[in-house]
């Protein structure tokens, strides 16, 4: 998922943007050990599975026993890697980390995972998710590098960039401690550690995984012949043939070497799981809390048909976050299923701009109605959201171009009022269409014939879940973890909460001599830039 266009970023706006996007994930993670498995690849395919949760960058970390080598770039998966870097990370156990930026900016200093070097080896984090206590963990950061002058690094490792993402922040604080083991200092860290985190990271010999105490974003762990997996979601252990164990459970620190698998429970559970993982981020084909993904958005659908009926000819989904609802839309209400848009599957992350020119033609990179489809026929479409209003109008307006006679919206979620600050990023409180128009205003707004959202109880009973153990902020602003005061002002203050004399380290141990033969390109960059 590319990431959404800002007010004052420079570029021109344009309701066909192709860079328009709605909701975006922060993050996918992924974790194997896994002896005399090709973990590099099985990591590389794990987070081809979870490519949808973040567009921006892809990293690999890989450990023998003696080092951790970690890779990185910008890109998506696809493009980060290729077959001759992944047979040259070689070793027993893995983490791998996809991202979109929801704290820190997009470049390649703040591609995950995050590397540090400890007093007794080295570790390296991926993360998935929003601390909401940024500003605390930088300053005891400051604190650990005012005591020592610098923070215990060898002299030897002296490539010094800026990061400014919370993770970094974390995986500082698991390695300072040279007393303790990465499994102690955890334990102590990981209760004072505030927001949505699910956290995998990894020393030379040892995977861990953990899950804030709300369990916020999902994590799940899975079993292979010869070894153990965590990812984000079950389709990626399905993808690289691990079975279903179950989801490390909130406030849960999981500890898997060659001793075998240990839990730990350092917070006591309050679960609030991210409602909109059923409504839009998780794929459909995963399963949250023992409900699937996909039989949840049918099941919104057909409240949505039941809710706001309306006489029609076809029932077309925005794809593909719009199908399953449009599904259970067509089921519910009678009206036949057709496929009225055609999707542009190539069209990802692009940092190539339309010109001006290009703009007003209409250039239509992502969708194009099917003119012969929808000529003449009332339309009932079915969308997952509206954020800003103006990927729909210019849905809209193509479809009324083509010959639709009539267009009725029906959204399968509430409004979106608030800002999430837990990992997903929506536009700014000012930006949501929702916040200052009514249902009404947004219909004419975007030029629908009629207009309807599901409501926030028809989305709870959809997903099975008791209300208590959802987090439902972005469509009611009751944030279950605690925000700084500021907040509210912007999200991106919990950004700048974080120091810029922050000291990453992206390297692959305590030197290039970590180098493996064959490591180049981008690889050799990963390892070496300053």
């Amino acid at each position: 998922m590319s990431r959404p266009s800002r007010p004052g970023d420079g570029r021109l706006t344009h309701d066909l943007d192709p860079q328009e996007k709605g909701p975006q994930d922060a993050c996918g993670v992924f974790g194997v050990w896994a002896p005399g498995e090709d973990v590099a690849k099985l990591t590389y395919f794990g987070l081809y599975a979870l490519q949808h949760r973040g567009q921006e960058s892809a990293g690999i970390a890989v450990s023998n026993g003696r080092q951790i080598l970690v890779y990185k770039d910008m890109g998506l998966v696809s493009q980060a890697f290729d077959e001759s870097t992944l047979e040259s990370l070689r070793g027993h156990l893995a983490i791998g980390h996809t991202r979109y930026s929801t704290t820190g900016a997009s470049t390649w200093h703040n591609a995950q995972p995050t590397f540090r070097p400890t007093a007794n080896g080295s570790i390296a984090l991926a993360h998935n998710g929003n601390l909401t206590n940024t500003r605390d963990l930088a300053e005891r950061v400051d604190n650990l590098a005012s005591v020592g002058g610098e923070l215990d690094i060898p002299s030897r490792q002296s490539n010094h960039v800026v990061a400014t993402n919370d993770t970094s922040l974390v995986t500082t604080l698991l390695a300072a401690d040279p007393d303790r083991t990465i499994e102690e200092s955890a334990l102590e860290l990981l209760p004072t550690v505030h927001g949505a985190f699910s956290f995998v990271f990894m020393d030379e010999q040892t995977l861990y995984a953990a899950r804030d105490p709300q369990g916020i974003r999902p994590l799940v762990l899975g079993r292979l012949e010869n070894g153990w997996v965590v990812a984000s979601e079950d389709a990626a252990l399905a993808t690289v043939g691990a079975r279903v164990v179950r989801e490390i459970e909130p406030g849960e620190l999981v500890v898997i070497d060659g001793n075998g698998l240990r839990t730990h429970q350092f917070a006591e559970p309050a679960p609030k799981g991210c409602v909109f993982e059923y409504v839009y981020l998780a794929r459909p084909d995963a399963t949250i809390a023992g409900r699937g993904v996909h039989e949840a958005r049918v099941e919104m659908g057909r409240r949505l048909a039941r809710s706001y009926p309306v006489e029609a000819d076809l029932v077309i989904p925005v794809p593909e976050s719009g199908t399953p609802a449009a599904i259970g839309y067509a089921e519910a209400s009678g009206i036949p299923y057709g496929q009225g848009f055609v999707k542009n599957a190539y069209v990802g992350r692009t940092f190539i701009q339309p010109s001006q020119t290009l703009r007003q033609l209409g250039i239509r990179l992502k969708l194009n109605p099917l003119e012969h489809v929808i000529r003449g026929k009332r339309l009932v479409v079915v969308d997952d959201t509206i954020v800003r209003g103006n990927t729909q109008r210019a849905q809209i307006r193509m479809l009324r171009e083509s010959g639709a006679k009539e267009v009725h919206v029906r959204i399968s979620a509430p409004p979106v009022k608030w800002p999430c600050f837990y990992g997903i990023d929506f536009a700014t409180r000012a930006e949501l269409i929702a916040t200052g128009l009514g249902v009404e205003e947004i219909r004419a707004s975007i030029g629908a014939d009629s207009l309807g959202y599901l409501s926030q109880a028809d989305m709870i009973a959809a997903t099975e879940q008791p209300r208590t153990r959802l987090c439902l902020a972005c469509f009611d602003g009751s944030y279950p973890i605690p925000l700084p005061d500021d907040a509210l002002l912007g999200k991106h203050l919990l950004e700048r909460a974080l120091p810029v004399t922050d000291v990453t380290h992206q390297a692959g141990h305590r030197d290039v001599e970590g180098v493996p033969v064959g490591l180049s390109g981008g690889a050799a960059d990963a390892l070496n830039r300053p």
